[in-house]
């Protein structure tokens, strides 16, 4: 029997085939989530970039909320990348009133905060327990980490540019969540790291 872990992208919005792509290449046993009997046979779960706003109208349409919120409260291990980082924070600024996300890392995102899609850019991060030197990380409508709270660690930051020293990517826990995307890039060192939080946590 296989030890790859089995890791979910919830599949609702977004860019989930190629988070699927980037975990397989890490290792991981990946495959979409859309239903809760799916969300019962994974270990780890992604949450991708997309609209924040449509994934949380989304998640209460498929009755995947209360299934996720119940998983993650009992430790599975979540990483959101862009939007997936406003579903798992605690606290969202310029969201809609009517959103609701999954609150699991005690932080406060800012959501756009690096502008609209025509000010997407790339840029240099480093994140702390990742090898192999700084990711070139895609930015597209992202938010960025203004407060967190105790036992969140900040991984990353932007370190270069006139974002230089926002933070964006951190952890708590068995939550993890960047601001960029590293689907996008070919780098599947993120997942891995991933990954390896997911082996850890079987």
């Amino acid at each position: 029997m296989s030890d790859a872990p089995v890791i979910g992208v919830l599949a609702l919005q977004g860019d989930v085939r190629e988070h699927v792509a980037a975990l397989a290449e890490a290792g991981a046993d990946a495959r979409p989530v859309r239903r809760a009997r799916e969300l019962d046979e994974v270990d780890g779960l992604v949450v991708p970039g997309g609209e924040s706003t449509t994934i949380s109208k989304l998640a209460d349409i498929f009755e995947l909320r209360d299934p996720i919120d119940k998983r993650i409260a009992d430790g599975m291990p979540v990483y959101g990348s862009c939007a997936g980082m406003i579903m798992l924070a605690t606290e969202v600024l310029d969201g809609r009133p009517d959103q609701r996300g999954f609150a699991g890392i005690e932080m406060t995102v800012r959501r756009n905060a690096f502008g609209r899609q025509v000010d997407s850019f790339e840029a240099p991060v480093g994140v702390t327990g990742i090898e192999g030197g700084p990711f070139h990380a895609v930015f597209i409508r992202a938010p960025w980490v203004e407060r967190v709270g105790d036992g969140v660690e900040v991984l990353g930051t932007v370190t270069e540019g006139p974002a230089a020293g926002r933070v964006v990517a951190v952890r708590q826990g068995n939550l993890l969540a960047t601001s960029f995307h590293p689907e996008l890039t070919g780098d599947a060192r993120v997942h891995a790291y991933f990954v390896a939080m997911v082996r850890a946590s079987r």
